[in-house]
């Protein structure tokens, strides 16, 4: 039976250690913009770090409410904002993480990862093509001349 369990990863530790291990660590990806965690971890609070900056960009008072919540830091919950005010992550609708993977650690061959909010603005693929594809000059074939008469 599912009595009193709640959606996402445990992490290996009961539900109060989860959560407030989750708050701190998107607090300090919000105030430092890259973490370093292990993967497991970093997937756990993508979706958290995604809802606040979804808040952030809708901007009203209940999303700011939400944020703070989520966060635990009215400070960081209005640099977040201000960011998204000024159009950090105006085109981009949603992905505002990247995880990229160090390697094993050392002691235990836990996956390292580093999580690091996205800042660069999005490129449509079929834009990001026509970029990377070398547009040649237009060759002219001569006409054949019609002599028919």
């Amino acid at each position: 039976m599912r009595h009193n369990k709640k959606r996402g990863m445990k992490l290996g530790t009961d539900a109060s250690h989860t959560k407030a291990m989750k708050k701190s660590l998107v607090l300090a990806l919000l105030q430092n913009d890259r973490i370093k965690t292990l993967d497991s971890r970093a997937k756990a609070i993508r979706g958290d770090v995604d809802k606040v900056i979804t808040w952030a960009k809708k901007g009203d008072l209940h999303s700011r409410r939400l944020a703070i919540a989520k966060v635990g830091d009215k400070e960081v919950v209005r640099e977040v904002f201000e960011k998204a005010a000024q159009g950090m992550w105006a085109d981009r609708n949603g992905g505002y993480t990247r995880i990229m993977k160090l390697g094993p650690r050392k002691g235990d061959c836990a996956e390292v990862v580093v999580m690091e909010l996205v800042t660069e603005p999005v490129q449509s693929k079929t834009k990001a093509a026509k970029v990377t594809k070398v547009e040649e000059a237009p060759v002219e074939e001569p006409k054949a001349e019609e002599t028919a008469e």
